[in-house]
């Protein structure tokens, strides 16, 4: 693959569905079993996950896929007669508005009020259950997003490469 613009694309591609993957597997089964424990388990459990998620592994392809998708917004916006640069273009949007911006502005703001909980005192109840409520809420928009780019961008690549 000599073709930078399908590199990126490819990668965009990879990355997006990986990132649709770990959210799908939050709202499917993580936030459900953590549901399931006792509050006080469940929260030290989320606030564990919420420090150890902050890797260089996690950074790069989450912040990865978003500078590829930077990069390929402006070539999309530039070559916009390319094949496929709709859908790339439409792949960005998604992906930087509903995974980025949507954690930004909505689950981490949710995890670094989860953080300062003590996940002992009884006023943690009715947190931990609006926390379980609302970042599940926001995670299934970041899932479909994140997913919805892989394919916008599987077919851009498609396009692009043929």
């Amino acid at each position: 693959m000599t073709n930078p613009i399908c590199l990126l694309t490819l990668i965009a591609a990879l990355g997006s569905g990986l990132m649709a993957g770990i959210f799908f597997s939050f709202s499917n089964f993580v936030m459900k079993a953590l549901e399931r424990v006792p509050s006080a388990q469940g929260i030290a459990s989320m606030q564990s996950i919420n420090v150890v998620v902050l890797n260089r592994w996690f950074f790069a392809v989450f912040f990865g896929t978003a500078a590829c998708c930077l990069a390929l917004a402006i070539i999309a916006v530039v070559h916009w007669q390319r094949p496929g640069a709709g859908f790339s273009l439409l792949g960005c949007f998604l992906y930087l508005v509903g995974a980025i911006l949507v954690t930004i502005a909505c689950n981490v703001p949710l995890n670094d009020a989860l953080a300062a909980v003590d996940p002992s005192k009884a006023d943690a109840v009715p947190i931990w259950t609006n926390y379980l409520k609302i970042w599940t809420a926001w995670n299934h928009v970041r899932t479909v997003a994140s997913l919805a780019a892989a394919a916008l961008f599987t077919v851009a690549f498609c396009r692009a490469s043929s």
